[in-house]
C-alpha cells in the first residue's frame, strides 16, 4: 500500500539515482524544482522525483530521452546542492563510451 501511495503507477524506469550519504535523491530532485521536467516522452514523476515515467504513452520515450533527462537532473542538482547524483539504473545494450562514463558504467 505504501508503495502505491508514494511511487508512480505509470510505466516507469524505477528508481533512477542512488541516495547520496545522509540524504535522498528524490528530495534533492524535488528541492531543485524538477518534478515534471521532460525530455521527449520521458518525465520526472510528479509523485516521486526519483522516478522517471513514460509521459507520452506507450513507445514514446526513447533511450536518448533517458540520457538527456538524467544529465539535466544531475546537472541541476549539482549546480544547486553541490552533489553529483550517481545512476542507480544500469545501461544495457549499445551506448557510447561517453554515455557510459557519465553514468559510471565504463566497459
Amino acid at each position: 500500500r505504501h508503495r502505491r501511495r508514494s511511487q508512480p503507477v505509470e510505466p516507469s524506469l524505477g528508481s533512477m539515482f542512488v541516495n547520496p550519504p545522509g540524504d535522498f535523491a528524490g528530495r534533492l530532485i524535488e528541492a531543485a524544482g524538477l518534478k515534471g521536467l521532460r525530455s521527449g516522452g520521458l518525465m520526472v514523476s510528479a509523485l516521486h522525483a526519483n522516478f522517471f515515467i513514460n509521459a507520452g504513452g506507450a513507445g514514446t520515450a526513447r533511450a536518448q530521452d533517458v540520457i538527456n533527462l538524467m544529465q539535466l537532473v544531475q546537472q541541476r542538482v549539482a549546480d544547486q546542492f553541490g552533489i553529483l547524483l550517481q545512476a542507480e539504473v544500469q545501461l544495457a545494450g549499445d551506448w557510447s563510451q561517453t554515455d557510459r562514463q557519465l553514468f559510471g558504467q565504463e566497459e
